[in-house]
């Protein structure tokens, strides 16, 4: 049986919308990878202010590693929230 114009639009839409939907994931794809990035970045910052912390004894540099170590903090919920 033929089919008529209506029926291949709506069929032409059908598959345009899959098609979308199967593009959408691969975008979101470098997305996270970039969040991961950046979280792991932070991470390791976060972990060699910690190690220069423990070590400091000079009170000013400790209060910059305690300052540096809080701006991390605060980046990493930043990205968490996101």
């Amino acid at each position: 049986m033929a089919r008529g114009w209506e029926s291949k639009a709506v069929e032409g839409q059908i598959e345009a919308s899959r098609a979308e939907a199967e593009v959408k994931p691969l975008r979101t794809i470098p997305q996270q990878l970039e969040t991961i990035r950046k979280r792991e970045d932070l991470m390791l910052s976060r972990k060699r202010v910690l190690h220069d912390l423990e070590a400091a004894q000079n009170p000013r540099y400790r209060k910059i590693l305690t300052a540096a170590l809080a701006h991390l903090d605060d980046q990493l919920d930043r990205l968490t929230l996101n």
